[in-house]
């Protein structure tokens, strides 16, 4: 019964300071929101577009191998 009423008074303690230190945090503006979703938006399809042109070539070249090899 003792080892209940720790856990509960530990839990609470624990909300108690969460939310103490919640209020530490400094939230960013919608704006710096939006902007570093944009960013990460844009980087995503930039590298994404890198890997595609590499599977390309790297499937040209192993076809090529193929066609060379294989005659």
């Amino acid at each position: 019964m003792a080892e209940e009423k720790n856990v509960k008074k530990d839990r609470g303690r624990w909300f108690r300071e969460m939310r103490s230190e919640l209020k530490k945090v400094v939230w960013p503006t919608p704006e710096k929101v939006a902007k570093n979703t944009g960013t990460v938006i844009l980087y995503s399809l930039v590298f994404g577009a890198c890997i595609w042109v590499f599977d390309g070539v790297a499937a040209l070249f192993i076809k090529t191998l193929l066609s060379v090899f294989s005659a």
